[in-house]
C-alpha cells in the first residue's frame, strides 16, 4: 500500500481549530469546549456464517489449496444447518484425499532421498524410483541415489539396470562395491556371474 502524504490542513480548518480552543472562565478555570462524538460499542470479532465459511472453502477447493478449503469446511460442518455441514463434512474429506494423494512437500534433493528410501523400504518400488531420478536429474554424481535405485531395480527383478547404476555408482565411489556385498537387498543378484565379477573383481571365477 502506498505511503500516505501529509496533506497540509486547509486554512479554514486552522480558524475552525482556533476558535474551538478551549477558552478561560471567569473564575481562571479552563473551559473544555472539546466535542466528545458518540462512541459506540467497541469493535467486536465477527465470525463468518457457516454458509459464507462453506462458499469461502468451495472457492479455495477450485483453485486446488486443499488445505486451507479443508480448514473453513471443518468449520462448517460444525454448525447449525445440517445439510450443509453434511455437504462440508463431504468436502473436508474430498481434500483430505487429495492432499494425501499428492504426498508430502519435498523442498530438497536431500529430503527427496529419503522419502524414496522410506518408499522403498514400503515396497512402493515405483514411487522410490520416481523420486531418485528426480534426485539425480538435479546431481547425475550423486552416488547414493544411483546405489539406492540400482538396490530399487534389484529387488524389482530389472536386473540390466540395476547392474549399469551400481557400476556407476561403484565408478563414483569404489566403497559402494563393498556396501553392495554386504546389502540384502542385492541378495537375488548374489550368484549372478555378471554382479560376481562387479562386486569381486579380484575374485578369480
Amino acid at each position: 500500500m502506498p505511503n500516505k502524504k501529509n496533506v497540509p490542513m486547509p486554512k479554514n480548518a486552522e480558524k475552525r481549530n482556533v476558535a474551538e480552543a478551549p477558552q478561560e472562565s471567569a473564575n481562571g478555570q479552563i473551559a473544555r469546549t472539546a466535542k466528545a462524538g458518540k462512541a459506540g460499542p467497541p469493535a467486536r470479532d465477527v465470525k463468518p456464517s457457516q454458509m459464507e465459511s462453506f462458499e469461502d472453502g468451495m472457492r479455495l477447493f477450485h483453485a486446488r489449496q486443499f488445505r486451507e478449503a479443508r480448514e473453513l469446511f471443518l468449520l462448517a460442518a460444525h454448525a447449525g444447518d445440517s445439510a450443509v455441514a453434511h455437504r462440508a463434512g463431504l468436502h473436508a474429506r474430498m481434500c483430505e484425499q487429495r492432499l494425501e494423494a499428492a504426498g508430502p512437500v519435498l523442498n530438497t534433493s536431500e529430503e527427496r532421498y529419503n522419502y524414496a528410501i522410506t518408499l522403498m523400504n514400503s515396497r512402493d518400488l515405483a514411487g522410490a524410483q520416481k523420486h531418485l531420478r528426480a534426485v539425480l536429474d538435479a546431481d547425475p554424481s550423486a552416488d547414493h541415489a544411483l546405489y539406492a535405485l540400482a538396490a530399487c531395480q534389484c529387488l524389482g527383478g530389472d536386473w540390466h539396470s540395476a547392474y549399469e547404476n551400481l557400476k556407476r555408482a561403484i565408478d563414483l565411489q569404489p566403497r559402494n562395491r563393498l556396501a553392495a556385498r554386504q546389502d540384502p537387498d542385492f541378495t537375488a543378484v548374489a550368484d549372478n556371474p555378471t554382479f560376481a565379477r562387479l562386486l569381486n573383481p579380484d575374485k578369480k571365477s
